[in-house]
């Protein structure tokens, strides 16, 4: 739905037009999975599916919500009875954004909000970041806030980890506040600081395919965070405060000193994972942008084998897609369902969507949607 549509639905909702109309993009991870919280390193790219809001500002504390892709009435809260944990609906994000903003002291007195989204929901491609990036950027700009992009993408990660109760890390909400046209985001969890990589796949006659498989995941349903547990504890029995300070040269001396297997391999898939966004960004500055292919395909076998969070669609979509001849392929998101990106030559994108089809097809599973992944512009006003 565009800016134009949602501003009308605004209207026909609240009876007079909205201050004004913004967008923030969903991502897709290129590398670096479940990294971000062991403080590592990422590099997601924004995509062109976004959630687009309609805003205006209220002063009586009444917080007033709705979705266009949601059926229901609209969604009214008070902005001082806003409490953590207790909403498990879509309306949780939007309102984990306020209730974060008038934690950190601001002045947010109430707002009137009509959304839609085209971000794939439960896909790995970050649907709920857009909510709270959108909201967060909307209620900046009107409030006059003053915070810059990354503050943003924290507040808005706090929203998702203290009020929703999904404890992520910082890379969706900062793909999708920061990313920038044409570029994938080498984002630096620790310190937060950002670098844009150029990434013109059309250039090289190259195109990087999202596969979504539609089966759905959940992250708040304890697997993410039982493997964010096994993280900290592989984190404290090495003596460091998170797995970013192993150095991979150190990698096996280190899995030496762990006994439980669990752990070991929790460790191992990060400070490995860490390693290959360094080789891929390193191949990029070189120019040598077919080769990051295998380090995608390696980034797959260990989501699948250490960290165990694929699923048998998904390595349908890993093996079939490099046994049709694809550069390179990999699940991305949190796992257990979701997306996989395939890296391709462009003028063979056709023939190995058309395997993929068709593989499913002989599984008997749901036919997968497949898209390309263009690198698109971060969170802006639309008008």
């Amino acid at each position: 739905m565009g800016a134009q549509q949602v501003r009308e639905g605004f209207t026909e909702l609240y009876g007079t037009a909205p201050e004004g109309v913004w967008a923030a993009p969903g991502r897709v991870n290129v590398i670096g999975e479940y990294t971000d919280f062991n403080e590592g390193f990422v590099m997601p790219l924004a995509l062109p599916h976004t959630a687009v809001a309609a805003v205006s500002r209220r002063t009586d504390c009444v917080l007033r919500l709705h979705s266009a892709d949601i059926d229901g009435p609209i969604v009214e809260l008070h902005v001082d009875e806003l409490r953590p944990l207790t909403d498990t609906s879509w309306a949780a994000y939007p309102a984990g954004v306020v209730w974060v903003l008038r934690q950190a002291g601001h002045a947010i007195t109430g707002a009137d909000l009509h959304l839609s989204s085209t971000v794939p929901t439960g896909a790995g491609l970050s649907s709920s970041a857009a909510l709270e990036v959108v909201t967060a950027l909307a209620l900046n700009d009107l409030y006059d806030l003053g915070l810059t992009r990354p503050e943003l993408a924290r507040l808005a990660q706090r929203a998702e980890n203290d009020f929703v109760g999904v404890p992520c890390g910082v890379m969706d909400q900062t793909a999708s506040a920061c990313c920038i046209e044409g570029h994938a985001l080498h984002l630096d969890c620790r310190d937060l600081s950002i670098r844009q990589i150029p990434f013109d796949l059309a250039s090289q006659g190259l195109a990087l395919l999202v596969v979504d498989t539609r089966v759905k995941h959940a992250l708040g349903d304890g697997a993410y965070a039982e493997r964010r547990e096994g993280c900290e504890k592989g984190a404290r029995q090495l003596g460091v405060s998170h797995l970013r300070d192993v150095p991979y040269d150190d990698l096996d001396r280190a899995l030496g000193r762990l006994s439980d297997e669990r752990v070991r391999r929790y460790v191992r898939h990060v400070v490995s994972d860490d390693h290959r966004v360094e080789q891929v960004v390193g191949l990029l500055d070189a120019g040598e942008v077919r080769a990051i292919g295998p380090v995608l395909t390696q980034g797959h076998v260990s989501l699948r084998d250490d960290l165990r969070i694929s699923c048998p669609e998904l390595d349908l979509v890993v093996d079939t897609a490099n046994a049709s001849g694809a550069l390179g392929a990999r699940m991305t998101g949190g796992g257990f369902g979701g997306s996989a990106v395939v890296l391709v030559e462009a003028s063979g994108a056709d023939t190995i969507t058309k395997a993929i089809d068709e593989a499913f097809a002989a599984a008997g599973y749901t036919a997968p949607r497949v898209f390309p992944a263009v690198p698109s512009a971060g969170a802006r006003r639309l008008s």
